[in-house]
Order: structure tokens, then sequence, then C-alpha cells
């Protein structure tokens, strides 16, 4: 019986123990070695006095030492925290304090940066990893792997425990830690496989870095069956002909990513060059697929089943809709419906299930969902709507934010965000509404609308375009025009602007804040 995750490594040690569990460039671990290595690491924390519920910071690029850190953290009973390692060193520190983090997972390209963080906080008393000359304790992986195992107690660890912590953007700006235990990841990992089909001869490939919540499928899902993954490194990712050949290279059959990456692989030019015939699942979520370039990929790759899976962090995942055929309009696709163990309700502004058809809030009772937001119970309240069904038994539903209304065949339909619903002289005005007409122009790529103004009567919506890649000029003229059709006046985009690149957050989606920002400096 499995019921935590460091279990799944144990069964498929035994299982497959030659067999490759993860793989980066020319480097690979396997299951059994995986397994030896991640039990010297639980070995060496515990020595360290690490107890059940300590918090251990992951700060690592993409790298295959990324595996016997997680299920080292895990075996140890502590919870791993994934830091980004491209952050600022304030957002940082800020994510160790509130954590209580001590010990740190890095490695020797981190060092200047380490040092940065070291010099203005004193919360880190211990470094794990290949660095040197670092100004705290340091302990090398040579050092833990050479260990002997021969008095190795395995700590008993519980459904309930707690795993990871995932460290999002709060709405103040603030970082919020969002808990996951053994019981919510190992269910996704269960329900992710079932859904899917996954076997023991996939590969997974996994772009997505340690601190963002897909990276769940290659570290668990991939596990469960016995399959293989492939770390990307952080280079491949910035060259969209470069990951294409890797793509092939390594006969991946199942690839997780926000759509942006597809659609750079798609615009590279180079997916009609290699072998993709491996290829057998295409699973996308974190925003909307613009449904142009899902068709153009999908057509490329026909033998291919593409799905959109949906869900917050809080839930890692809830929903699925398994997109068949290439769409024929441009209307955004739906996110489906709920998958195994999940069940959900739309919520009107009273709290109360909408009328069929009509838009809502989704709040969704998963046992994928979070245990509750770290260090921060008036948060987690805010974010459950609960339903008392007998004194001391209620059910638990995590209040997305997302708008979504029901369609004629029982399938969600996406509207936006219930915080990307403004108030513009007195109207309503959905951004995502006006995003979508922006995108079905045949010259826009990509696009982005925010809210420019601090006085709520001189605000105004402006729109950031990324053009095709063909495109040698851009009308703007007609782009309001097209506007014009589509939108009410108080919704077309007074100012335009056409960005080579947009910005981006360290998960890949566009970084809004930082397209306000450029206006609000101008």
């Amino acid at each position: 019986m499995i019921y935590n995750l460091v279990q799944l490594i144990e069964k498929k040690a035994s299982q497959f123990s030659e067999k490759d569990a993860f793989r980066c460039l020319d480097a690979s671990i396997s299951y059994g070695e995986l397994h030896r290595k991640s039990s010297q690491l639980a070995q060496h924390l515990n020595a360290m006095g690490v107890q059940k519920g300590d918090r251990i910071g992951i700060y690592l690029n993409r790298c295959l030492e990324t595996a016997p850190a997680v299920y080292g953290i895990l075996k140890s009973g502590a919870a791993y925290v994934p830091l980004d390692p491209f952050a600022p060193a304030a957002r940082t520190i800020a994510i160790l304090e509130d954590c209580g983090i001590e010990i740190l997972m890095t490695g020797k390209s981190h060092k200047k940066a380490l040092a940065q963080i070291t010099a203005n906080s004193d919360q880190i008393k211990t470094l794990i990893g290949d660095i040197q000359g670092a100004s705290i304790a340091t302990v090398s992986w040579e050092d833990i792997f050479s260990c002997s195992l021969e008095t190795y107690s395995p700590v008993r660890i519980l459904e309930q425990d707690l795993a990871f912590i995932l460290y999002t953007s709060g709405s103040t700006g603030v970082p919020k830690g969002i808990m996951h235990t053994h019981y919510s990841g190992l269910s996704l990992a269960k329900i992710a496989a079932d859904t899917y089909d996954f076997g023991s001869d996939d590969i997974f490939g996994n772009p997505a870095p340690l601190h963002f919540d897909p990276s769940t499928f290659g570290y668990f899902v991939a596990p469960l069956v016995g399959a293989t993954t492939v770390i990307l490194p952080d280079a491949y990712l910035k060259l969209p002909v470069s990951l294409s050949a890797l793509i092939a290279k390594e006969n991946i059959s199942v690839w997780y990513s926000v759509p942006l990456m597809l659609i750079q692989l798609l615009l590279s030019g180079t997916l009609e060059k290699h072998d993709f015939s491996a290829l057998r699942w295409v699973l996308f979520a974190g925003e909307v697929f613009s449904t142009k370039h899902l068709r153009a990929l999908m057509l490329i790759w026909p033998h291919t089943r593409f799905s959109n899976l949906y869900g917050p962090a809080e839930l890692i995942l809830c929903t699925y809709y398994h997109v068949k055929e290439p769409p024929v309009s441009d209307d955004p696709i739906s996110i489906g419906t709920v998958w195994a163990n999940t069940a959900y309700k739309i919520l009107g502004r009273d709290n109360q299930e909408v009328v069929k058809g009509s838009t809502g809030e989704l709040v969704v009772r998963s046992a994928t969902r979070m245990h509750g937001y770290w260090n921060n119970v008036a948060l987690t309240e805010q974010s459950f709507h609960r339903i008392k069904i007998a004194e001391g038994y209620e059910h638990i539903y995590y209040r997305t934010g997302d708008l979504v209304r029901e369609n004629e065949n029982g399938e969600l339909l996406f509207l936006g965000r219930n915080d990307r619903q403004i108030k513009l002289r007195g109207y309503r005005v959905e951004l995502d509404e006006v995003e979508a007409v922006l995108l079905r122009d045949a010259q826009v790529e990509e696009v982005a609308v925010v809210v420019v103004g601090m006085d709520n009567e001189a605000q105004e919506l402006v729109a950031f375009i990324k053009r095709v890649a063909d495109g040698d000029t851009f009308d703007t003229d007609s782009l309001i025009h097209w506007c014009a059709t589509e939108l009410p006046a108080y919704a077309i985009p007074k100012t335009v602007r056409l960005l080579d690149n947009f910005p981006r957050t360290s998960s890949g989606k566009i970084d809004r804040k930082a397209m306000a920002a450029m206006i609000e400096l101008t």
C-alpha cells in the first residue's frame, strides 16, 4: 500500500532498480541509485537534528541534483521548499525567514546570489551542495553520498504529514506559502496517472522549475508509474530550436508546460525537421492557449493527443479537457470538468450556487487541495468555502477566484479572474475578454491588457502587443477598428504598445504588473 510520496521511490527501486528515474543531458540517476542517495541525505539531515515538519530549502536550477534533494528531504520527515534562484535576494530572504528555513541545498553557480543573501540575513545555518568558500557551514554531496546506510533508520511518514510548500505571489505583494501534504501530492499522482493512462514506458519532459507546481508531474506522477523524467536545462528553454531537437532526441512521450513554450516551439519553424513520433500526450495549463496557435500545433502533430488542464497551485490541478480535434473557431476552449476524487460548485456573490449556465466563482473540493497557507490562518480561512454537514463535520472547498460558467454539455468555460474584472468609469470590464478579442486579430501573436492610472477618473486600458513573426508592419488603426466591432467603446484600449518580448514571471506567465509599471514610469 502506497500512502506517502517516499514510498514511490522505495517501490520503484525494487521493481526498476537499473532504470533511469531522472535524466538531465548526459547525466542520469536510476531508481535504485535515487533510493540510496535520498536515504543517505535523509540520514544526514536527521543526524543534523532535522525532525518531522521542519522546512528545508532547495535553491537549484533545473538539474539532476534536485531529484535526490526532493526525496531526501521527504524521507527525513521534513518538507521541501523550492526557491527561485533568479528571484531578487529580498524575496528569497523573506521566504527563508517566513518559513524558518535553516538548511539550504544549492550549487556553485549560485555562489554570488548566496553571498548577497547571507550578507543580509543570518537565517541559513548550513548549505548542502557543491559550493566552496561560503561564509557558513557547508556539506558537499560527495560527503553525504559516501556515507554507509548500515545504521540508517527510516522515519515513519504519514499521509497527512507536510511534504512541500510552494510560494507564490500574493495580491498584497507578500509571498504566500501553499502547504501540500503527502496525501495531496500522492493524490495528484494517482489521479493524473489514471486520467492519462501513463505507464512505465513513458518519458516525461519536465520543463518546469521546481518552485512551479507543474514540476509535480515529473517528480511524483512519473515515479508512480515507473516512467523516466527528463529534466530540461534552463539554457534549452531559452532556445526553442535547441529545445525542439532535445524533445525529439529524448523520445519524450508526455509533455506538460505552459502554452507559451509550445507556441515558441511552433514558431521556431523546426517541428517538421524532427521525429516526434514518440510524443503521445501534450498537456498544457497555466494560461489560456490561443486557439489559432493550438490549431496549428495540432495539425503538425496529428498523432498526438492534446489536453487542457486547469488548477491553481492550491489544488495543483482539478479539471481537464481533451481537445479531440483541431479547433474550428477562435473561441477559447473549455477547461472541461473535474477529474476523479473532486467536486465543484459555482457560486454567486451571495455565496449561493448560481443557476446552471450563469457565471460565478469556481470553488473546488478535492483530494489534491492544499492544507492551507503557511503561517497565515486568516488568509487560509478567506480562501475556503465551508459547508456544514453536521456538528464537527464540514465540506471544505477552495475558492479559486476564477469566474466560470457551465455550458450545455456540462463543461466549464473559463471567463477570467474575479480580480481581472474592473470598473472603468462606471462600466464593468472583463480584461480577459478584451485580450481574447485582440488575440483574434491576424497581426497579433500575444497580448496583455493592463489598467494604468492611479486616479479612478483617469484610468485607461493599455494593450501590449507582440506581433506575429512575419509581420513587417503593424496597423494600429485596423486593430482598434476590429475592437470596435466586438467591444463596447469603454472597453477599447486607448493605447497600444508593441513589445518584442513580454516580461515573464519565473513560472513563464505574463508579468502584467511589470507592464503596468512600464507605463507608470513613462
